[in-house]
């Protein structure tokens, strides 16, 4: 089958991320003699400098990861939680009913510097300095600023000029938006890192120790300062229209930390699959192959109107499910065991017909109804109102801002066994405005909590946001075999799944199964400020044909014609049983690249 580039085979090691800089860095690690671990950690520092429109240092990061020294599968939470202040009452005090996409009141603790701290103390091999070093040059010496993002800053020229002028300061250097391809710098982010390692250094003894010294520099020290000052003084426009303050503080950081999790687990045919907890999407992933393990998929052709529609009306009841039953498990309980029933789910599969569904239908769970009668109220409430803040009209000047930012993407395998998949995100540079001493925003995590009491993603103190990143490991035959996944918000679930299909139920290697066409529906609420839904909404790119898109119109589907190479960011690795490494990335976009040997 014709690809746009090779699959990459090697025996070495394979890192595959959504940007060619992340990926030779990470590669550069093994290089060092550092395992999959180490090249991951230094990959997702580099994309905070490379892609600051979909992540930067003040986001967070799930992973699902494989160590061969323990054995086992295991999540790392880098979510961090709800302020301290960040109450319903708050918040509606301030006159919202929605979280804004953006600004200071939708920012939870930063959660992905301590995960990555985390992990290399825990996991990884090399020195903080090693791993640092590659972020710290692009950061200094520049890089070539990719034309979306250099969009993305021309398109905020005005709103950061008007309203956020330290962001003004960094992003438009002289007064100008940067050009695409312009070597661009970020020499308070580079401060701000070697100020790190200097105290790391100094304060720590060996490497965990040093380690150590730098997570009490973001989380106690001088960064935790620096964003305790600007949020507590700063008042800023975001998408409800008006201006506001934030409720982050130095306290909220200093008693916090990143964890590790069990994953949650499903096992298909001859995979077992492991995803996040449902203080994520993830189970939406396992919920769907629990539908479609009634269905002969590899009768199916990979992009044929049958296989599709199959597959997109069993991801429209799990993502329903996901609306009324997700949530942090630390604050409500979530009845996984009986959504990944076999009786469960035997009963929802008989909803997939012939024709395409236009309604939202969470399955019935005995004990739940009120919680569930309280979201689609919740829905309802929010589609009569037309998706506005009681806060007023967005001003123009607002909207300008409201780019919603999206996420990237780390896979690593290594010669030792080892493999990880990371979802980094958040602390985009449209997402607030950048603390200029530090060089780097806050994130806007928050905009997935909801005003309403009684569900079970609503606003509470020290509770994780439902969020949408979620990287994917999958075991094949008892062995760990594949890492994966895709940025995209709640379209992350739907790509990464036409992937493993394609590759489990139609052999398709990693790049054929990426590069075949893509689709996905916003049939579901967005998770995303302003929470718009799509009734029957199937996107899908034009390369599935006329013949199978005009079958999906005949279904029932609003299907919306996607042009060629526009739809998904998937990137994946693996290594088969004889130690053979696979890597692969997609070619949309044309940045993502797999590399190794």
């Amino acid at each position: 089958m014709f690809t746009t580039r090779p699959e990459i085979l090697g025996t070495f090691g394979v890192v595959t991320s959504t940007h060619w800089l992340a990926s030779a860095s990470g590669m550069a690690m093994l290089e060092k003699g550092g395992n999959a671990f180490d090249a991951c950690v230094a990959s997702g520092f580099v994309l905070q400098v490379v892609e600051p429109h979909l992540v930067g240092p003040a986001g967070e990061v799930p992973a699902v990861f494989y160590s061969a020294k323990t054995g086992k599968v295991e999540v790392l939470c880098g979510q961090g939680t709800a302020p301290k202040g960040a109450t319903i009452e708050h918040y509606r005090r301030e006159g919202l009913t929605l979280i804004p996409g953006n600004g200071m009141l939708a920012t939870v603790i930063p959660g992905a510097f301590d995960a990555w701290m985390l992990l290399l103390r825990d996991h990884g091999t090399l020195r903080l300095r090693d791993v640092l070093e590659p972020a710290i040059y692009y950061a200094e010496q520049g890089h070539p600023l990719l034309p979306r993002v250099a969009d993305t800053i021309k398109g905020l020229k005005s709103f950061f000029e008007t309203e956020w002028p330290t962001s003004a300061s960094l992003f438009l250097p002289g007064g100008n938006a940067p050009a695409p391809r312009e070597i661009f710098r970020n020499a308070p982010l580079a401060d701000t890192w070697k100020r790190i390692l200097r105290e790391a250094e100094a304060k720590g003894r060996g490497r965990e120790g040093e380690i150590e010294a730098a997570r009490e520099a973001f989380y106690k020290g001088f960064v935790a300062e620096a964003i305790d000052n600007f949020v507590r003084s700063t008042e800023v426009m975001d998408q409800s229209g008006s201006r506001h303050r934030g409720v982050l503080t130095g306290d909220d950081m200093a008693s916090w930390s990143a964890s590790y999790d069990a994953p949650l687990t499903y096992e298909y045919h001859n995979y077992r699959v492991n995803k996040i907890q449902p203080w994520g999407q993830g189970p939406v992933f396992l919920q769907t192959l629990a539908l479609l393990k009634g269905f002969d998929l590899g009768a199916m052709g990979p992009t044929s109107a049958r296989f599709l529609h199959t597959v997109v009306e069993a991801m429209k009841l799990a993502f329903a499910d996901r609306e009324a039953y997700y949530g942090d498990p630390d604050f409500v309980k979530v009845p996984m065991e009986m959504l990944l029933s076999d009786a469960y789910n035997d009963e929802r599969r008989k909803l997939i017909g012939e024709r395409a569904s236009l309604d939202l239908r969470p399955g019935h769970v005995d004990g739940y109804e009120l919680q569930v009668e309280r979201t689609m109220k919740a829905l309802r409430d929010l589609s009569t109102t037309d998706r506005k803040v009681t806060g007023g009209e967005p001003t123009l000047a607002s909207m300008r801002s409201a780019r919603r930012g999206d996420t990237v993407h780390i896979d690593v395998v290594d010669r030792f066994g080892n493999m990880i998949a990371a979802m980094p995100s958040g602390g985009w540079l449209q997402s607030s405005p950048v603390i200029p001493e530090l060089g780097f925003m806050l994130n806007s995590r928050a905009q997935m909590f909801w005003l309403e009491s009684g569900l079970p993603a609503s606003l509470e103190p020290g509770k994780r946001p439902r969020t949408t990143l979620t990287p994917t490991l999958a075991e094949k035959d008892g062995k760990p075999y594949m890492v994966f996944g895709s940025p995209g918000g709640d379209q992350q679930e739907q790509w990464q799944l036409l992937l493993f299909l394609r590759h489990a139920h139609h052999g398709l290697n990693l790049q054929e199964a990426i590069d075949q066409p893509m689709a996905h529906t916003g049939h579901f609420p967005s998770s995303f400020y302003p929470r718009e839904q799509k009734p029957g909404h199937l996107a899908a790119e034009e390369s599935f044909g006329t013949e199978v898109l005009d079958e999906l119109r005949a279904r029932g589907h609003d299907v919306e014609t996607a042009p060629a190479w526009t739809v998904g960011r998937l990137v994946a690795a693996s290594r088969d049983a004889d130690g053979l490494l696979h890597g692969a990335a997609t070619p949309r976009l044309m940045q993502a690249y797999a590399v190794g040997r």
